[in-house]
């Protein structure tokens, strides 16, 4: 009993902490952020942050480490066919974007770290690209750049979609991402 009402408290303070983070990351870079206005903002003292954290980067660090092996565990249960795999993978990545999507927005945002865009892309690439490569018939050699550039406009494509407050359903946006990926702008 005592193990579990730690373990609770241990949760709902690394929640707070990350509350606060993301409230500051949206007005300012991690760079500028220090322990100080993190505790304050989740009414935590500094040797309870440091208990947990190293300071606010690697508080950060570990908040994206958590979406990224979420997002990976997310994906991992769906399975599809060739033909179907492409437009549903990709909607099942912005359902899970738009379920976390006040931290995505703010992970994602000038203020973010932008190692968090690439862990992204690293995930979509894996879940994504092989698909559309094989669809496109894309030569080996050509592979590295295509899926650079697909995944490049892919993330800003939904950057801009959290930016307007995700004015399309996640199958929208994935339709207009295939789109783009498979046929490129052409009609």
């Amino acid at each position: 009993m005592v193990n579990e009402k730690l373990d609770r408290r241990k949760k709902y303070t690394r929640m707070v902490l990350k509350d606060g983070l993301i409230a500051l990351l949206k007005t300012k870079p991690i760079s500028a952020v220090t322990v100080k206005e993190i505790c304050e903002l989740a009414d935590i003292n500094r040797s309870t942050f440091y208990s947990h954290y190293k300071d606010p980067f690697d508080l950060l660090d570990q908040m994206e480490e958590e979406i990224i092996e979420d997002m990976n565990t997310y994906l991992n249960q769906y399975n599809f066919t060739k033909e179907e795999e492409s437009l549903k993978m990709t909607e099942r990545l912005l359902e899970y974007i738009f379920s976390k999507r006040e931290i995505c927005h703010t992970l994602l945002n000038e203020n973010g770290d932008s190692s968090f865009e690439t862990r992204v892309m690293t995930v979509a690439q894996k879940f994504l690209i092989q698909n559309w490569m094989d669809i496109n018939a894309f030569q080996t050699n050509r592979y590295e750049y295509v899926s650079v550039f697909v995944i490049s406009g892919s993330i800003h494509i939904i950057k801009h979609w959290l930016a307007n407050n995700m004015d399309q359903t996640p199958k929208e946006i994935a339709l207009i991402i295939n789109h783009i990926a498979n046929n490129g702008l052409k009609g």
